[in-house]
């Protein structure tokens, strides 16, 4: 078997070029990392304006856009790299932006403080003026929802319901007082019997409630054991449709769940109160709910017409159900997956972002809500996600990047993309003309599983030199990582991380592991993966196997670096290969993953489940710990709401006992994908040092 494996692995280097012919140079982390990143983009509800935020090396600030010129203009003018996120943009009418300033609290109620600043930050709402950039504080609070005339304010505060009268100064109150946490506040579109729909969540139950303006009370739509969430009103106000989920108790995170208690969407008569089924997904395939990226989960097209997400055939693909009833409508069939979604402003098509017919690369879709044939609306070359389309003109809008190309916000015209033009957007420092285009490859894993990667090829110097290599793993696992740069700004800088690798002249391969998305439900939720076996092992050494059967690759000096899940894949091939490992770099990982469980289920209680905790744990690099020989870097902020600090902590302990070669690199009161700009350019710095003095030097 193994030598059938290298054997397919020779193969495919003979299918990619033995030297890359680049203009590739070397350039700085600091340049590669010099470009905005744009986030939240979004469209007013009237006219043609668009709004975004811009992450200028760690200054975060909104700029906005109106036709028909589209000239970016920035509105707020925050200048410091504080790590202080700017979210949930509204535009109130047109000549005003309201958002929220600061990211969520963890479990101790502390908002993120990565500069440590002796008067802690709160995270608060401000509304700004498009025209001046004048700005006033709302309040404390998050989730902002406007309504429908643009008077009132409802928002989260403390996981209560508060409301705000936007007409004058007055301070927000507490609208009702309830049980549980409250989210997804949804404004009935009916001004006159105004009501706002809200989840109420309990725990291992949610309730989808209704506040009733007129009446001052709370109805609770069909009240159960299950998780109900997901609210959209009908456009006349008179009905709610919601997503039902079952609880399973036995469900735990980081294991293949390929099915569950059939999900299904409710529809609510709001008047009556009668609620009814609409649609149940199918057992089996499907059977578990499966979300995409955006505002809400659920659409009501104009049609009357339903759109929702489902993987019934193995990918996650929208489909489209009359409220009257009847058999669910596939809108985005075959072999790709959406991700990306919004409605137009009519309501009568759906716009997505899908790598269908281009498996590593997303594209621009569009659809009709009561089915149709769907029509690939951006160019097939570069990748395109986050479509909206503006209320007036209907211009079409979204953010694109490349493989050169950082990500930025574009204007669908005919088969071009028009990057918005502004004082201030262009950045004559980042490195566009010495990067590489990564090449598609795929191998099998150990076990004969293929697997997809991008592979960075340094300059050619000369045809028999052997070069380090280094593998990179992404986060998530729930992540891709594409032939451009990323979508997500932790993976946009890790692409720029890969990308410097390669112009130092490193050969990297970033892997596409099982458990990621991208490749449909039965690669995602892959047999025996993370902690039910590990079974991404086997692509970390297929990976391994790939690399040593180059050519242009030194078998002695392979290395391999990720955060997170990545962090967690390069522990351990590190604790389980360090023959096959050289040295590796593991960023916020998971080294054990009964802690790791229990961070995300606190009621996960490792001793009353013996069988389901050794087997988790065996499948942690902890368990193997003894192997562990290779050199590491281990970087991590102290304040990660995902990957506890203790993590780092025990490992460090059990390689100090048993006197391996490491290093650390810790930032005070960071959270886990760092907020501080120069956190991350610190971080890629140490990463290259330590891969220059463990592989290129060695």
């Amino acid at each position: 078997m193994k030598n059938i494996i290298r054997l397919s692995c020779f193969l495919l280097v003979l299918n990619t070029s033995l030297s890359a012919q680049s203009t590739a140079e070397p350039f700085t982390i600091e340049s590669i990392l010099s470009a905005a990143f744009p986030t939240d983009l979004i469209g007013a509800a009237e006219g043609d304006q668009v709004a975004w935020v811009s992450n200028q090396e760690g200054v975060r600030n909104i700029w906005t856009a109106k036709g028909p010129v589209w000239a970016a203009k920035q509105i707020t003018n925050y200048q410091a790299d504080d790590g202080q996120a700017i979210s949930n943009l509204l535009f109130r009418g047109t000549d005003e932006i309201i958002f929220v300033r600061g990211g969520a609290p963890n479990r101790r109620g502390e908002i993120p403080n990565p500069t440590s600043e002796v008067t802690a930050p709160k995270r608060e709402m401000w509304s700004v003026k498009i025209e001046d950039g004048a700005a006033r504080l709302l309040g404390v609070g998050s989730s902002p929802a406007l309504s429908p005339d643009n008077s009132k304010l409802a928002y989260l505060r403390g996981g209560q319901v508060w409301l705000q009268n936007l007409a004058d100064s007055t301070q927000g109150r507490q609208l009702f007082r309830m049980r549980g946490g409250a989210n997804s506040l949804r404004w009935s579109p009916d001004a006159e019997k105004q009501k706002l729909a809200f989840v109420s969540s309990r725990g291992d139950h949610s309730y989808v409630g209704v506040y009733d303006f007129g009446k001052e009370d709370i109805t609770f739509l069909s009240p159960s054991v299950d998780r109900d969430q997901s609210p959209v009103w009908s456009p006349d106000g008179t009905k709610l449709a919601f997503i039902r989920e079952a609880n399973e108790k036995a469900s735990l995170p980081f294991a293949p769940r390929r099915t569950a208690f059939p999900w299904s969407i409710q529809l609510a008569d709001v008047n009556s109160g009668k609620v009814s089924q609409l649609w149940q997904a199918k057992a089996g395939v499907g059977s578990a709910f499966r979300n995409v990226s955006a505002s809400n989960q659920l659409f009501w097209g104009a049609d009357n017409h339903i759109i929702f997400p489902w993987e019934g055939e193995g990918w996650t693909h929208l489909y489209t159900i009359d409220i009257a009833g009847g058999e669910a409508v596939c809108l985005t069939p075959g072999e790709g997956e959406v991700q990306f979604v919004s409605i137009s402003p009519k309501r009568d098509y759906m716009l997505y972002s899908s790598n269908q017919g281009d498996i590593d690369r997303q594209h621009i879709w569009r659809v009709p809500t009561g089915g149709g044939p769907a029509q690939q609306l951006s160019p097939k070359t570069g990748i395109q996600w986050s479509p909206i389309l503006t209320s007036g003109r209907g211009n079409l809008f979204c953010l694109a990047s490349s493989g050169k190309e950082a990500a930025q916000v574009v204007r669908l015209q005919g088969a071009g993309l028009i990057p918005m033009q502004g004082p201030g957007l262009s950045d004559t420092d980042f490195p566009k003309d010495k990067l590489v285009e990564p090449l598609a490859v795929e191998f099998p894993a150990a076990d004969g599983m293929m697997i997809h990667g991008q592979l960075f090829l340094p300059p050619s110097t000369g045809a028999n030199e052997k070069r380090p290599a280094i593998l990179f793993f992404h986060g998530g696992s729930r992540r891709q990582m594409l032939l451009g740069f990323h979508h997500r700004g932790y993976y946009h800088n890790a692409y720029a991380m890969n990308q410097y690798l390669a112009s130092q002249g490193y050969v990297v391969l970033s892997v596409n592991y099982r458990s990621g998305i991208g490749y449909g439900m039965a690669f995602r939720e892959a047999l025996n993966y993370g902690a039910r076996g590990a079974s991404e092992y086997n692509d970390v050494i297929g990976a391994a196997l790939y690399l040593r059967n180059r050519v242009d690759v030194d078998v002695e000096r392979i290395g391999l670096w990720g955060g997170s899940y990545g962090g967690y894949l390069t522990a351990l091939g590190l604790a389980k290969a360090s023959d096959l490992f050289a040295a590796g770099v593991d960023i916020h990982g998971v080294h054990d993953w009964n802690v790791v469980i229990q961070n995300f289920v606190p009621s996960y209680d490792p001793s009353k489940s013996a069988a389901a905790a050794k087997l988790a744990f065996d499948s942690s690099p902890m368990a193997f710990i003894d192997g562990w020989k290779s050199p590491v870097l281990v970087i991590h902020g102290d304040d990660d709401r995902n990957v506890p600090f203790s993590e780092t902590v025990d490992l460090v302990e059990a390689l100090r006992q048993r006197d391996v070669h490491l290093e650390q690199l810790i930032f005070p009161d960071e959270v886990h994908g760092f907020l501080l700009h120069r956190n991350w350019v610190a971080a890629y710095k140490a990463t290259a040092d330590f891969f220059d003095r463990m592989l290129k030097n060695k």
